[in-house]
């Protein structure tokens, strides 16, 4: 079991991580600020894929994680100051995600049901977001997001609760007093390591306007927190009928694999002799293609974007018998997606069949 929850992980934070880190350089530029976005989206990404009381859940995690991680991505090369007031609210939203699951399952019951869960999820997710944050933390040599990740884990866990008091299934009527004392003692260490920090900054300020500071951005992080925490399960609670439709892509793809391989390799094909009677045709008629160059790779690019109908940059048919080899293969190429589109319609069209009235049995 922890060898195929590995293995999911590792698929999961691989795809979010294809999603994010281009987008992010393609936007921000800075490694920094990639590494933030990253290091959000797989922790939350990784996090919902595997819990929820409906199992693992490849999809939701990838997707999930990646519209965290291109939105942390955003928030990190904006004027936010990134490190630890960006971690909590992070933190929160992974917990609220993985709550709106459970809050819609009924299916089993609900896995989310009290204190002791909540505290329970917001430490898995606390973990995740520390270990995908490493990158970042060495890039901005701030050891203290580790403090601030696990700083709020009581609180958020306590908040979680809260929040959740009311859901059905939900068996305890207070919050454990552990629970709650460690959540003072946290925001107390917070208000004195925030106020001297402020003091050491700016030395004219006094004991309690620096204790009058610290607690205004202490407030505004425990709201913002709370904020994320709502957001994040009244987001997924909105997406989870819709993420289903991927849940069950995987099923469609391994019957559609052969078929869709069967295609591909006919259309490289096409593509191939097509861009042999190309390149023949100049060989022997020299100014049939304007601006032709020299080589295969020339006539394999001209192929391609022909059989796809789309005008090639560079090279132009202007003669005759290029304009009539130019129709013939659009010709061909439309021809073979006609007739592969129903010899596989036709081939797996039960397989579907039975696969989609599964699914409405289940949900029957």
């Amino acid at each position: 079991m922890l060898t195929l929850s590995i293995s999911l992980a590792i698929r999961i934070a691989a795809a979010v991580a294809l999603v994010v880190v281009p987008f992010g350089y393609a936007t921000a530029g800075s490694n920094t600020d990639v590494a933030v976005g990253a290091g959000c989206g797989l922790a939350i990404g990784v996090a919902v894929g595997l819990r929820g009381n409906r199992g693992p859940r490849p999809w939701a995690g990838i997707l999930v994680g990646s519209l965290v991680g291109i939105t942390a991505v955003l928030a990190a090369s904006g004027p936010v100051v990134v490190g630890t007031v960006v971690v909590s609210p992070v933190l929160a939203l992974g917990v609220g995600l993985i709550h709106g699951e459970d809050v819609l399952d009924e299916v089993g019951g609900v896995s989310f049901s009290g204190y002791r869960d909540a505290l329970r999820e917001t430490s898995f997710v606390a973990i995740m977001l520390a270990l995908g944050l490493l990158p970042a933390i060495y890039a901005l040599a701030d050891p203290l997001i580790f403090v601030a990740i696990f700083l709020f884990v009581p609180y958020v866990a306590l908040t979680a609760g809260l929040v959740s008091r009311r859901t059905a299934g939900w068996r305890d009527t207070r919050p454990p007093g552990l629970l709650v004392l460690g959540t003072v003692l946290t925001l107390a260490y917070a208000v004195g390591t925030l106020a001297e920090a402020v003091m050491e900054e700016d030395p004219g300020l006094g004991v309690g306007a620096g204790v009058a500071i610290a607690g205004g951005w202490l407030l505004f992080q425990l709201a913002s927190t709370a904020a994320f925490l709502v957001a994040g399960r009244a987001a997924i609670m909105w997406l989870q009928p819709r993420l289903r439709v991927y849940d069950r892509l995987a099923e469609y793809l391994r019957v559609m694999w052969v078929p869709i391989g069967g295609f591909a390799v006919g259309y490289l094909m096409i593509i191939i002799l097509f861009a042999g009677f190309y390149g023949t045709l100049e060989r022997f008629n020299a100014g049939a293609f304007a601006d032709a160059g020299v080589g295969v790779k020339e006539w394999l690019f001209f192929a391609f974007f022909t059989g796809l109908a789309q005008d090639y940059a560079t090279v132009v048919p202007v003669s005759d018998g290029a304009r009539l080899l130019v129709g013939a293969h659009l010709i061909l190429s439309a021809g073979w997606v006609v007739v592969l589109l129903a010899a596989v319609m036709s081939s797996i069209g039960p397989k579907l069949e039975r696969i989609a009235r599964r699914h409405a049995e289940e949900e029957s």
